[in-house]
């Protein structure tokens, strides 16, 4: 029984898995069908409500008109379509705006601006007028006046004006007028990134710009930006220079009433210039008004301030902003560029980039009175009557001041017709207005009259020959020159002058005895006390005889001017320098100033100085020593007589001034004989003693 219920047990066991099998077989056939059937059933599903979705257009069960008007349902779907598409459109333009690397060229261009010694502009260098400024110093009262004219929620924002954006649109669609509204982040970007066009392609992508540029940039920056880009008027893009254009000084001490006028100009600078006529006056009040009170709406100012402003704050008539330069203002702008890229340590490319303020040392007045001396001392020349004498005739003249500083040059007739700076040049030989150094050499170090032998030491008084055509000796015996001829020296007319003292030689300006005491002291000393005076070495000539009485040396005005200076100085030398202070951006510049060195001792200059004032009282200078009392100077003439040199000084200040003849094509000094109608034998340092002594009474 066990064993035949085990056996029918075994026996119903295949028949149970061929029945498990083909309940599998069956539901996975089901499953095969459900699965081929359902991609077709899921089509025919989609496109069943495709078709529910599709307008019944035109509307069935309606006739006439009434079949082509939209339900309210179609009307709906409608809008809804377009605002997913339109914010979908949008979507895609904003991550396909990039905001632009380049900016507009004026947005970074700036000019440089040069003021006069007394802090008048003098002159700006530059294709924009626009100067930078950091945010922090435009004061807060003269932000808060932009803000509350232009943007009051500005801080708040997103970048755009929805409502100014939709009426600006409306306005290049129908062709209306410029309508306002515009963010201040807006404005910024159609400044700086676009064109001015008024088109709905350019307000679109403005507001693009401007949306992307408030989430990738600081608000502190944006109106940082716009407010150095804006344009106000008078030639200037910028707050600061606006400020100086208008009320001539820098925004950081601009008041709120003076800020509210410069906000309204925003608004159109030609429509609320007073300078421009009465009806833009009483625009410009009535927005000025408008201002202040906003100030006081948006909490920019105190109600209690507001009212102390009811006087219009009256802008400086127009000006050009700081002259192009121009005449002399550009070969000072020349001098001053070149100190304050070296003194700056600034690059010329950046220097170029503009935004630099430079304080100069030049004196308006000194600069005026030397060009008016000049001029005078020019009545004379004509070059059509006289070619052969006044062709080529020019004059430089420096003045320098008691630490260094360049006070006044004369460059030339016009820095835009000829770039040659005649105070610069080193191209005309000193003449004998180069002995003073040789003459402090000699009471520094003395002389060596033998090989052999010590030094001796010398004195204004040591006595020396000074008559005409005598030889210059050597230890060994008269100098030769190298085409085998004796040496010697010349005086201006061939006057002899018997035993002279070396102070009455350099006063007389006695060639002679200076040509000797240059080899008697060492001509490579007397090099090296004219470099310590400020000449430099490239324009120091060749140590032969001639070196001593300036022949072959040619340094500039401004460096004779500097030199003498140093023997006013007591002794110290500091080098000519043009600027006294760079700022940028409000941000001082650091320079390094040129520092007074010893050059001679203070007895060896007093020396000098007591020569020199000889020359005023009973010298060669005796002309002009009734320009100022207790002046001194030396005139200068060369063998050839080729330039004519005075370099006179007074407590204040110590002036070179040359008169030369020299083409700029070859700069070959010309002869000075018969210039200006002068008589034969007339010296030709006669002229620059005259015109020294007419800019001494002018500036005084």
């Amino acid at each position: 029984m066990a064993a035949g219920g085990g056996s029918g047990g075994r026996r119903a066991a295949p028949g149970s898995r061929r029945a498990a099998t083909g309940r599998r077989r069956k539901s996975g056939e089901r499953r095969r069908a459900r699965s081929d059937g359902g991609i077709p059933d899921a089509l025919a599903r989609v496109r069943g409500q495709l078709r529910r979705l599709r307008p019944a257009y035109p509307r069935p069960g309606r006739s006439g008109w009434r079949r082509w008007v939209p339900s309210w349902r179609q009307w709906l779907g409608a809008f809804l379509y377009s605002v997913i598409g339109l914010t979908g459109f949008v979507a895609i333009a904003y991550a396909a705006t990039d905001i632009p690397d380049d900016l507009n060229s004026f947005a970074t261009q700036q000019d440089n601006v040069y003021y006069w010694s007394d802090g008048t502009v003098m002159a700006r260098t530059g294709w924009v007028i626009r100067q930078e400024i950091p945010l922090d110093k435009v004061p807060p009262k003269v932000r808060g006046a932009v803000l509350a004219a232009e943007n009051a929620s500005f801080y708040s924002d997103s970048g755009v004006s929805p409502s100014g954006v939709l009426r600006a649109a409306t306005a290049a669609v129908t062709g209306g007028e410029t309508q306002g509204g515009s963010t201040i982040t807006q404005q910024y970007v159609k400044n700086v990134y676009l064109s001015q066009d008024r088109t709905l392609s350019r307000k679109f992508t403005e507001a693009l710009l401007a949306v992307k540029l408030d989430n990738h940039t600081s608000k502190d920056k944006i109106f940082q930006d716009y407010l150095n880009t804006s344009w106000f008027g008078r030639g200037t893009y910028g707050i600061q220079r606006a400020s100086h254009a208008y009320y001539g000084k820098d925004v950081s001490r601009l008041n709120a009433s003076e800020g509210a006028f410069l906000a309204s100009l925003l608004k159109g600078a030609g429509l609320y210039d007073p300078a421009l006529g009465k009806e833009n006056r009483e625009r410009a009040v009535g927005r000025w008004n408008w201002i202040l009170d906003r100030m006081v709406k948006t909490g920019h100012l105190s109600q209690a301030e507001r009212a102390t402003y009811k006087k219009f704050p009256e802008p400086t008539k127009p000006g050009s902003g700081g002259t192009i330069p121009g005449a002399q203002t550009g070969y000072l702008v020349e001098l001053a560029k070149r100190h304050a890229i070296k003194a700056g340590h600034i690059s010329t490319a950046d220097y170029d980039l503009g935004g630099y303020q430079i304080r100069t040392t030049f004196d308006r007045k000194r600069t005026k009175a030397l060009t008016a001396a000049v001029r005078k001392a020019e009545d004379g020349f004509d070059a059509k009557r006289r070619p052969g004498t006044d062709k080529y005739a020019k004059i430089g003249a420096a003045s320098v001041g008691r630490d260094g500083r360049l006070l006044a040059v004369y460059g030339g007739p016009d820095f835009l017709k000829q770039g040659f700076n005649q105070s610069n040049a080193t191209t005309i030989p000193a003449g004998s207005a180069f002995t003073p150094f040789v003459y402090a050499a000699a009471l520094e170090d003395g002389v060596q009259l033998t090989r052999e032998g010590g030094r001796t030491p010398v004195s204004p008084a040591s006595v020396y020959d000074g008559d005409d055509r005598i030889a210059v000796r050597t230890p060994e015996g008269p100098y030769w020159d190298r085409s085998g001829k004796v040496v010697k020296g010349r005086n201006e007319g061939g006057k002899d002058w018997g035993e002279v003292t070396l102070q009455r030689a350099v006063a007389g300006s006695v060639n002679t005895p200076m040509l000797q005491l240059g080899l008697d002291v060492g001509l490579d000393r007397v090099e090296k006390y004219a470099l310590r005076a400020g000449l430099l070495e490239s324009s120091l000539g060749e140590r032969i005889p001639a070196f001593a009485l300036g022949e072959n040396s040619t340094p500039s005005a401004i460096r004779m001017a500097g030199a003498y200076r140093t023997f006013a100085a007591d002794g110290m030398h500091t080098e000519p320098y043009s600027v006294r202070s760079i700022s940028r951006a409000g941000d001082t510049v650091p320079i390094v100033q040129p520092k007074a060195s010893r050059a001679v001792s203070q007895k060896t200059a007093q020396a000098v100085t007591d020569a020199l004032r000889a020359t005023m009282t009973d010298g060669s200078g005796k002309a002009a020593g009734g320009a100022h009392a207790g002046a001194v100077g030396k005139t200068g003439t060369t063998t050839a007589n080729t330039a004519g040199w005075f370099v006179g000084g007074t407590q204040e200040e110590t002036t070179a001034v040359v008169v030369y003849r020299m083409s700029l094509k070859d700069l070959v000094p010309l002869p000075l004989k018969g210039l200006g109608g002068d008589a034969p034998g007339t010296p030709g340092s006669e002229r620059a003693v005259g015109l020294w002594a007419d800019y001494i009474k002018g500036v005084e």
